[in-house]
């Protein structure tokens, strides 16, 4: 396979929730392989030093306003990025919230915060950018899930019911788009240390019990992300979509290293 098929010079990407953690790794590494990006955050000013260094890699970068909860700011951030670039090729749906209750101390705002800032608002994204690539007949589009796509854990029941909505709204819109040259695929990291999470690895006996129930025995670093996003936004995963692409060290086995 030539390396042509992961170049992305000539491609638009917009990586929302570009502000920190996982989106600005995705975002380098969209950059790295040629592509021009869009990044967003609620605040411009918290993209600024990021946009320079984007700039530095010797792409071209677009700053815009995004609150994934306000329909009207989906939109505006969209049309910005389409009329800045005239085309947009590539969408990672990153930006997203946590918050860490026992289910019963989950409040109806709890809820809707979380859900509407990880499941609406990526859908209303998609719809908005797709509405560019369906014209244009080619797109790709990648939803950021998590293990939590596929597996539950206390806590945090309104994340994993976010995250299995993502799956789900993944392969619906897949096989809404597929016959207009649009790929949707879910990216679902497994562990890795951001800042919604970096309080649990504060606890070194917690990060032991990780580490024993990950086949590959460490959490992931952001890097270990990088081919996967790539290969989603290449022509080289042409033929795949519908797809929830675990990057998990493994720890979806289910299994552990203890002895039995």
């Amino acid at each position: 396979m030539s390396n042509a098929n992961f170049d992305l010079t000539g491609k638009v990407a917009i990586v929302t929730g570009a502000s920190r953690g996982l989106g600005q790794y995705f975002s380098r590494a969209l950059a790295g392989a040629g592509a021009d990006l869009v990044i967003t955050s609620r605040s411009l000013d918290s993209l600024k030093d990021f946009t320079a260094e984007i700039e530095g890699m010797g792409r071209r970068v677009l700053p815009l306003a995004l609150d994934v909860r306000d329909f009207d700011s989906i939109r505006g951030m969209v049309s910005e990025a389409y009329e800045y670039y005239g085309r947009i090729d590539i969408l990672v749906n990153n930006a997203g919230c946590n918050i860490r209750k026992p289910a019963l101390k989950v409040s109806w705002e709890d809820w809707n915060t979380v859900l509407d800032t990880n499941l609406r608002g990526p859908f209303f994204v998609a719809q908005a950018v797709a509405e560019k690539m369906l014209p244009q007949k080619y797109g790709r589009i990648i939803n950021i899930g998590s293990v939590t796509s596929v597996f539950g854990y206390a806590g945090i029941t309104p994340y994993c019911a976010s995250r299995g909505g993502i799956k789900q709204m993944t392969m619906s819109l897949a096989d809404e788009w597929g016959g207009e040259g649009i790929t949707v695929n879910c990216l679902a990291p497994g562990w890795f240390k951001t800042e919604q999470n970096k309080v649990l690895y504060e606890n070194q006996a917690w990060v032991e019990y990780i580490k024993d129930r990950i086949p590959v025995n460490r959490p992931g670093r952001p890097n270990d992300l990088d081919g996967s996003v790539v290969f989603l936004a290449s022509d080289a995963s042409e033929y795949i979509t519908g797809q929830c692409i675990l990057v998990d060290g493994g720890i979806s086995t289910g299994a552990t290293k203890a002895t039995v």
